[in-house]
């Protein structure tokens, strides 16, 4: 129980806490999103003109970098609160500008650039399909197969329904060439979900700092 002097000090309890919840779930996503199977598969494909690669090493170290000044934000208003420093609140506003200067610029980057990740993620495919179609490389089919199997899908569909050498020596076994998924659609599904998950934790968080 709060007594009339511990009252301000409990009441800033939730809203900290809130903001440490918001960092951890941006630090966790970000993690997941950087280490995830799915994601390292396509990010570690040594082509030079690998797009992906670029934004996949940056939106990690943008959301770590985004989740501790959240956390610090919180952690000093919460201290600012129970000494009443004028300096603490000071700079737990100030880390809360800085959150909220980093979460509009990518929440705009996220809906003008909505297809920019997708389109990097699909030419890294087609990139190493089309390698494995053109000569027997072991090292490429091997990282083609791990594609295959990380997103459960066989290939590229034909519109004249048949399959290549290419899906007979690289497809799961679970997936049936004629009823296989095809990769660039599944690609593109995936991505969509995962983007549309980004951007509502980004609403969220562009909410609460407000």
């Amino acid at each position: 129980v709060c007594t009339q002097q511990e009252l301000l000090p409990c009441k800033s309890l939730p809203e900290t806490l809130l903001f440490q919840l918001l960092g951890l779930s941006i630090a966790t996503l970000s993690t997941v999103t950087h280490y995830g199977l799915r994601f390292t598969l396509i990010s570690n494909v040594p082509l030079d003109s690998n797009s992906y690669r670029v934004i996949h090493h940056r939106a990690f170290y943008f959301g770590i970098c985004l989740s501790m000044t959240l956390i610090l934000a919180a952690l000093l208003s919460s201290a600012a609160t129970v000494r009443e420093s004028q300096c603490l609140t000071a700079m737990g506003f100030f880390c809360f500008a800085l959150a909220f200067c980093g979460l509009i610029p990518a929440a705009c980057w996220k809906y003008t650039h909505s297809t920019e990740v997708e389109d990097s993620m699909m030419d890294v495919y087609d990139f190493v399909y089309e390698e494995v179609r053109r000569n027997t490389s072991s090292f490429r089919r091997h990282e083609l197969t791990a594609i295959h199997e990380a997103f459960l899908c066989c290939g590229k569909h034909s519109p004249f329904g048949d399959t290549t050498n290419v899906e007979h020596k690289t497809c799961p076994p679970s997936q049936v060439h004629d009823e296989g998924k095809d990769c660039l659609r599944e690609i593109q599904d995936f991505l969509k979900k995962h983007m549309d998950f980004v951007f509502s934790l980004l609403g969220i968080a562009i909410g609460f700092t407000v």
